[in-house]
């Protein structure tokens, strides 16, 4: 008879531990799946189902005290997210304010009572801890590295077919993926000003989107580097299949590596800025001052943190399993280092709201192809994205994230920008 009074009290305490830790507004949203297939607080339909698949699953969760700790709870499988992951953000932001609480009261002795999880499973995506200097070239090579190179054919079931790994820019709540991405591209260029014949440098152009339509569309002579392989791969085929090897090009190369001798016309710089690292944006900003021709411009498209999001860095799941080194930074952090590099700042556009559209339809997509991307991944790095990008899309949401396209002049020695009085052609058709 002891061991049905053993496995009474562990789903005792668990619901006791539930009753404290959840907050009574999220119960509207999200319910917990018990590992007896029983529901709390009852089995009526939620948005989201948090799903404890063993009796130790709270303790897996909770007991770490951080935000790794309950990131890997759902990457090794002691949980599982069934339905709307983004609604577990909200719970995810009341337990990380509670776990300081727990570790001083009567309910982290009752995760102790619980059992210990099981032994997790071997994956192929553990955490990255790079070594060597911090963004020095050849740690930001593996840093970067570590989250492109997972597979291009995986990152092909939820992108467009450009395979643009940033936001796009929707006319409409309810565009698609595709036209938001190429309506992205198409407005970069507006903003960009391109000419035919025009020298353009990509820094961090990931699979070339941008760099093919600036050659195929309006005639640019465009560079892209990128610190990945298969991305370099997949964009100069590309590149050859649609006939533009006389003018495009992808090279593996670091922004620090390219000779400044004959600067360009243009700069465009889209998600590759988070990598750069806090302390090395002055020289980021003036490495790109250098590679300009006088009157030329500069398009630095980045993700920004609020300045009043608490940092957690020492602990971040993004840090770890993510974009190891990648470091945001608040909007004006930006565009002091580029004017003190001698930028002339003309224009700052948020697309907040854009992100969050791009972000939940790459959810969609993602989920909706899980088998088929079992075939180029693990499903500890399935969930890695998965959790991530749904992360994202609350943090976009509740704007503790930004995204930020800054354009930015090399006036010449007179000071003249060569920019128009107004921005009237940036949408026309």
């Amino acid at each position: 008879m002891a061991l049905p009074n053993i496995v009474a009290q562990k789903k005792e305490i668990t619901i006791d531990l539930l009753e404290h830790i959840f907050p009574i507004d999220i119960r509207n949203q999200v319910r917990v799946k018990l590992w007896d297939g029983s529901y709390w607080p009852n089995q009526e339909d939620k948005k989201t189902t948090l799903v404890l698949n063993h009796s130790g699953a709270l303790r897996a969760l909770l007991l770490p005290g951080t935000e790794v700790g309950m990131a890997e709870a759902y990457l090794y499988d002691d949980i599982d997210i069934e339905g709307d992951v983004e609604s577990i953000f909200t719970l995810a932001d009341s337990l990380t304010d509670t776990l300081s609480i727990i570790k001083k009261t009567q309910l982290f002795k009752q995760l102790l009572q619980l059992p210990a999880p099981p032994t997790r499973i071997d994956s192929i995506r553990g955490p990255l801890k790079p070594k060597g200097k911090k963004h020095s070239i050849e740690r930001d090579r593996k840093a970067v590295t570590y989250h492109y190179d997972v597979s291009n054919e995986f990152y092909g079931l939820w992108l467009d077919p450009q395979m643009v790994y940033s936001c796009g820019y929707f006319l409409d709540l309810g565009e698609s993926i595709e036209n938001a991405q190429q309506e992205k591209l198409d407005y970069l260029c507006k903003k960009l000003r391109v000419k035919p014949e025009q020298k353009l440098l990509d820094l961090g152009c990931g699979w070339g989107g941008l760099v093919i339509c600036a050659a195929k569309n309006h005639g640019v002579d465009a560079t892209g580097i990128t610190l990945s392989q298969p991305q370099a791969d997949f964009a100069n085929k590309r590149i050859k299949e649609l006939g533009l090897s006389q003018t495009a090009r992808v090279l593996v190369a670091d922004y620090r590596e390219i000779a400044e001798s004959d600067p360009y016309d243009v700069l465009v710089s889209v998600g590759m800025f988070e990598h750069v690292g806090a302390d090395h944006l002055k020289r980021y900003f003036e490495k790109a001052f250098r590679l300009l021709k006088p009157q030329g411009i500069f398009l630095n498209h980045g993700i920004a943190t609020s300045v009043t999001n608490k940092s957690t860095r020492a602990d971040s799941f993004s840090d770890q399993y993510v974009f190891p080194d990648g470091e945001l930074v608040p909007i004006f952090e930006t565009l002091t280092n580029a004017e003190s590099a001698g930028f002339e700042i003309r224009d700052v556009e948020s697309l907040r709201e854009h992100y969050a559209l791009t972000l939940r339809q790459w959810v969609k997509r993602l989920e909706e192809n899980h088998d088929e991307a079992l075939r180029f991944v693990d499903e500890v790095t399935y969930r890695v994205w998965r959790l991530y990008m749904s992360g994202s899309i609350h943090g976009f949401k509740k704007g503790r994230l930004n995204v930020y396209q800054s354009l930015l002049t090399k006036p010449d020695n007179s000071g003249n920008s060569g920019f128009p009085l107004t921005r009237e052609d940036w949408y026309r058709k």
